[in-house]
């Protein structure tokens, strides 16, 4: 039994690695400071809308508002 939900574990890996498209490692300490940079955003920019959704107070929401904005625009500035 433990071998059958290995192999089906390794057959959906396999799946996943080929559904998913290919990223293109970054080469130069440059290009791998550009991602960490985007992934850091990201992760804020979707902290910020959990915390947005919970959020009641209205200043709290506006200020939650103008953070998203910025993050959101300092995404497009990446790329």
């Amino acid at each position: 039994m433990a071998r059958g939900w290995e192999s089906k574990s390794v057959e959906e890996q396999q799946a996943e690695a080929i559904s998913q498209p290919h990223r293109k490692i970054p080469t130069s300490p440059e290009e791998v400071k550009l991602q960490r940079q985007k992934e850091a955003l990201a992760l804020s920019r979707q902290r910020v809308i959990q915390q947005l959704e919970q959020a009641r107070n209205p200043h709290h929401r506006q200020m939650l508002t103008t953070a998203l904005a910025d993050l959101e625009a300092r995404l497009a500035r990446l790329g």
